[in-house]
């Protein structure tokens, strides 16, 4: 319809208005819901080092000096501080063993038990990564990913109203699939990021 009024000779095209606005809009695919994830400080697990403007986590043996909170995780863990009920997309690099994650703010942070960790339980759902491969977990759900190859840059998609949860492996700037979760999500998702036992783990925030 745009189109042939454009082409129209009798009409004439001034302002094109566009919703949402902004020039991200115009990004192809789900790089266009790009948001920027700022680490809450608060729910950072002792062995986990914050470092380049709180963007990178690294699990190290020394612990830190981060003060009690009753937010702060028992386990190698940490959220993120806004919750998400909209469409997001975000890209992290990671080493070790690490678990990218969405998780209800609710999720039990005291404790070692595993209904503490990502994936673990009906709070969260996370992409477990290594070199090994990657598998996806949820409520004591998991499931091994096929993939040809490990990229150690992966993304997450989510679209909190239609209940969809993606994530993809990066390599050369294309997106591959991994894994989709289809759900009823009943509050806001936190970002969030786990790591295994093995130090010197990471994730950087792109």
């Amino acid at each position: 319809m745009l189109r042939a009024k454009v082409e129209d000779p009798h009409c004439r095209l001034e302002t094109l208005r566009v919703t949402p606005a902004g020039v991200r809009w115009l990004t192809p695919g789900l790089r266009k819901y790009s948001c920027q994830l700022t680490v809450d400080t608060n729910t950072v697990n002792r062995k986990l080092k914050l470092s380049d403007n709180n963007r990178k986590v690294t699990l190290v043996e020394e612990g830190q000096s981060y003060p009690d909170h009753p937010d702060r995780f028992d386990w190698y863990q940490l959220l993120c501080e806004t919750g998400l009920t909209g469409r997001c997309y975000w890209e992290v690099e990671w080493r070790g063993v690490v678990h990218i994650t969405v998780s209800y703010r609710g999720i039990r942070r005291k404790g070692v038990s595993v209904e503490c960790v990502f994936g673990c339980n009906d709070q969260s759902w996370s992409l477990w990564c290594s070199d090994d491969g990657y598998s996806v977990r949820h409520n004591k759900s998991q499931t091994s990913i096929c993939s040809s190859s490990v990229s150690h840059r992966v993304s997450v998609y989510v679209d909190v109203p239609a209940g969809t949860l993606s994530f993809y492996r990066v390599s050369s700037d294309s997106l591959i699939h991994l894994h989709t979760f289809n759900t009823t999500f009943t509050q806001p998702l936190y970002p969030g990021f786990g790591f295994g036992v093995r130090f010197r783990s990471s994730v950087f925030l792109c």
